[in-house]
């Protein structure tokens, strides 16, 4: 092999095969010059089966320290409770120069518990790519779950600028687009963009399930587009968001607050009959939209949940 033909990666482990862990494959199946082989860990035997029957991984381990060992590049796609002792387990058998990174919908609780476990010589990026779906599982993923959506990097001070470049170059073979920032400005923009949303979305939903004067049969028959737009958001993966929302507390708790008193206006507003109040916020709230659309992340047209392939969403955060 010439050093043309050498691959990015020569070997990566994915900890974790579910639905962000079998994307990532795919997109680097699909490219072809990203990685040589593809590894990864499940403690779940039919999962692994599940992963080398699909082909999203050449070998699969029981145990994330076999996973990585001989890796250049560790990608733990895990619920972010569990992402420090994954740290603490891989540390001893990372191979000096990897580069070790994550998916998780945190930053900061990421760099504070997995950071102390990476040993000195090995390079820790952790990431975080905006796309999901509501669905979970290692036969969820698709090759196009990433492409023109957004990764953020975040590297801890003092981390090689060359490991985050190279990651940065991985993440954009995969379709993404990146974006590097620090890990307390990525959890203070994600509280707002995704972490509410889906707050909002739970309760909603709950809220409609305990409306005594409203049945169940009803509300599932009279679904209009905004509450069956909320129900597809929560029905995200309640152990992932149960680990964001601790792990992310206090720029939840800051978001929720201003979202409080914002709601206060709107509800002050209804109850004074003050429409020109509504209008303009409601105006102000449709330009939002407007510009979500114009910088590619959405599109007008309407699928009413009929697309045959699931739209890329925020699930990851």
């Amino acid at each position: 092999m010439t050093a043309a033909d050498k691959p990015m990666f020569e070997r990566l482990a994915l900890i974790g095969i579910g639905l962000i862990g079998s994307s990532i494959s795919h997109a680097a199946r699909r490219h072809g010059g990203l990685v040589g082989e593809i590894v990864g860990s499940s403690a779940t035997e039919k999962t692994r089966q599940t992963a080398l029957r699909l082909g999203l991984v050449d070998t699969a381990y029981a145990t994330a320290k076999e996973a990585v060992t001989g890796a250049d590049l560790v990608i733990v796609c895990t619920p972010v409770g569990v992402c420090g002792r994954i740290a603490s387990d891989i540390a001893a058998h990372l191979q000096p120069g990897a580069i070790v990174s994550d998916v998780g919908s945190v930053k900061s609780a990421i760099v504070a518990d997995m950071g102390p476990h990476i040993p000195e010589g090995v390079h820790f990026v952790p990431g975080h790519p905006i796309a999901g779906t509501e669905h979970s599982g290692p036969e969820a993923g698709y090759a196009e779950l990433f492409d023109g959506r957004w990764t953020i990097l975040t590297p801890p001070e003092g981390v090689d600028a060359a490991a985050t470049e190279k990651l940065k170059a991985f993440w954009l073979g995969l379709g993404s687009k990146v974006e590097v920032m620090t890990p307390e400005h990525h959890d203070l923009v994600l509280a707002i963009t995704s972490h509410l949303p889906h707050l909002i979305a739970f309760n909603i939903v709950n809220t409609a399930e305990h409306l005594k004067r409203v049945t169940d049969s009803e509300v599932i028959q009279f679904s209009a587009g905004g509450f069956r737009d909320f129900t597809r958001i929560a029905a995200s993966d309640p152990t992932m968001w149960r680990d964001i929302f601790l792990n992310n507390k206090d720029a939840v708790l800051h978001m929720l607050k201003r979202f409080g008193e914002d709601l206060s206006v709107l509800q002050g507003a209804i109850r004074d009959d003050d429409g020109d109040t509504l209008f303009r916020l409601f105006s102000e709230a449709r330009e939002v939209r407007r510009g979500i659309i114009e910088a590619g992340q959405d599109t007008a047209s309407p699928d009413f949940g009929r697309l045959a392939r699931p739209k890329s969403a925020p699930e990851n955060g």
